[in-house]
């Protein structure tokens, strides 16, 4: 599919002039892995620009796909995988914007965290003491970076008792796990474009067994947490709005509704700029703010 823009009205001198505005595209966040233990899902990738530098043009239409979360071990057995993040995607007249879904968690079968926008922690597989490294951030590469890499598990030295590598965030890397306990998600990343601080797309947590199971914590950011074992699924789904990664489960898949958080596009301008009332619409001081929570179309 490609995405672009289509200007309306020019050829007849009906088009409006080009403005500058700012983004911030967050991707939504990868499904939970579940193993002896599972790793915390990566964060869906995290773009923005700090000042009015990104252009469109006044009544033109830009297609903005918002990417859902990636939904936890959704085949009917524990062993199958889980879903990657949606892609979160701004067309503009500068360039087209993509920010990459987060990686899943490695599970049972599929044991090193995925790779994203930021990547899944690993997992510990079915009766073994193997760890496996948490999956790369910042995949596809982009500057500056949408995310980072998850954290390795670790084991206890017993087949099916360890814990999971926590889900990588836009702010900073999950956490390597520890014999002990499950790792914490990465941290998230604040931006102010609403007007207000708010942390997004953090890492979820690594799930763990015993003894004294210490499930991994979420970060903020939307993250969600890991669950100590045995046969528990990761506690908590990614917050919608804010594309943070599911927590990890000991054995049991996550349940099936539960998933990454799903992403968000949010696009800034003066509000001298335009009349569009485009998404959902907000203002601060001499701003309007312009919220797509789903995919949807912007009209310049």
């Amino acid at each position: 599919m490609s995405f672009g823009y289509q200007v309306l009205g020019f050829g007849s001198g009906g088009g409006a002039a080009p403005y500058t505005c700012r983004y911030l595209i967050c991707a939504g966040g990868g499904g939970g892995g579940e193993g002896y233990g599972g790793g915390g899902a990566g964060a869906g990738g995290f773009r923005v620009i700090a000042s009015k530098t990104f252009t469109v043009t006044g009544g033109a239409s830009y297609t903005i796909t918002v990417g859902a979360g990636g939904v936890s071990n959704n085949a009917p057995s524990p062993w199958g995988n889980a879903d990657v993040g949606g892609d979160s995607i701004f067309p503009g007249d500068d360039a087209t914007i993509t920010s990459t879904g987060g990686g899943v968690g490695g599970n049972a079968s599929y044991t090193p965290g995925g790779v994203g926008g930021s990547g899944g922690g690993g997992s510990i597989p079915w009766q073994t003491t193997t760890t496996y490294p948490g999956g790369a951030g910042n995949t596809p590469p982009v500057a500056p970076s949408q995310g980072n890499p998850g954290g390795a598990s670790a084991t206890q030295g017993i087949p099916n008792k360890g814990a999971g590598g926590a889900g990588g965030g836009a702010g900073g890397a999950g956490t390597a796990a520890s014999a002990g306990g499950g790792a914490v998600g990465g941290a998230g990343a604040s931006d102010d474009i609403t007007g207000g601080a708010v942390v997004y797309a953090g890492g979820g947590g690594g799930s763990s067994m015993g003894p004294g199971p210490t499930p991994g914590n979420a970060h903020p950011g939307g993250g969600g947490g890991g669950n100590g074992g045995p046969y528990s699924p990761g506690t908590t789904q990614g917050t919608d709005g804010l594309g943070g990664g599911v927590g990890g489960g000991f054995f049991d898949a996550p349940t099936a509704n539960t998933r990454g958080g799903n992403g968000v596009v949010i696009i800034r301008r003066l509000t001298a700029s335009s009349a569009t009332t485009s998404g959902t619409v907000t203002t601060s001081g001499a701003d309007t703010i312009h919220t797509f929570n789903a995919s949807g179309t912007f009209v310049g």
